[in-house]
């Protein structure tokens, strides 16, 4: 006896977004000292307060090397465009 196969089918695709392109920035908006969290958090599409909460956490466990990376995206990353 011989079993077909079903075909399940698929949902559909969503849009393409092979151009779509992001690009990080600090942030004009979500800011607190430099926006280099508000900036890192509207990236990722995430809180901010989950990104400073993170950065303060590393930074008070012993990875003092966090203030070190801030400080060089803070002079890296630009800042946000004008709007």
């Amino acid at each position: 006896m011989v079993r077909k196969r079903s075909r399940v089918q698929s949902s559909p695709r969503a849009p393409d977004r092979k151009n779509v392109t992001k690009k990080l920035y600090r942030s004009r908006t979500n800011r607190k000292i430099a926006g280099v969290c508000g900036g890192i958090a509207e990236y990722f599409d995430i809180d901010p307060v989950v990104v400073r909460l993170s950065a303060v956490a590393l930074l008070l466990l012993g990875a003092g090397s966090i203030a070190l990376v801030y400080i060089i995206m803070w002079i890296v990353v630009p800042e946000e465009p004008a709007a």
